[in-house]
């Protein structure tokens, strides 16, 4: 269940395209520490070369790239940048991660995580293309997406097992 502001905070849907993924977790807390604990020195826990060639590609544009980094290590709050995103949402209790990409894109772009009461993790990444080009945009870096954001869940919701 949904508390406070942030229940009113939606990604849009119309017109948009949406990468979802979702994954059975065993343990939400080990999985909230992870996504809590994305961006920055940690990095994004699978392909994070790629991440680095987009924040690259970002700063030959005009914008920010990755040199931003973030506050803290453990902590994330709205309005917190994390690398080349701004934190909307921030809710530990709701399981709640939302991102809003503040490179040069053609379009608008949302990258969010969920825990529901169930521990079903999904990861949604949302973009609202502009025009012809933003369409383009989003069929050229699908196959990337297809690589990043399936190792990324995969990697935020399995527990590394220690070797004895």
């Amino acid at each position: 269940m949904q508390e406070g502001i942030s229940k009113f905070i939606e990604v849009p849907v119309n017109g948009c395209f949406k990468d979802i993924r979702m994954k059975q977790i065993e343990n939400s807390e080990y999985s909230v520490r992870k996504i809590w604990a994305i961006g920055g020195k940690t990095g994004w826990y699978y392909g994070n070369w790629l991440w680095e060639i987009r924040g690259f590609i970002d700063q030959l544009f005009g914008g920010v790239g990755m040199r931003r980094g973030r506050k803290s290590e453990t902590d994330i709050y709205p309005g917190d940048t994390l690398d080349f995103w701004r934190v909307l949402v921030a809710s530990k209790d709701e399981k709640r991660l939302l991102l809003y990409a503040e490179m040069k894109l053609p379009g608008e772009a949302w990258l969010e995580f969920r825990i529901d009461e169930n521990n079903r993790l999904t990861q949604t990444a949302t973009f609202r293309p502009l025009g012809l080009l933003g369409r383009l945009y989003w069929y050229c870096v699908y196959p990337f997406h297809l690589l990043i954001f399936n190792g990324l869940i995969r990697k935020i919701s399995t527990i590394k097992q220690i070797k004895k």
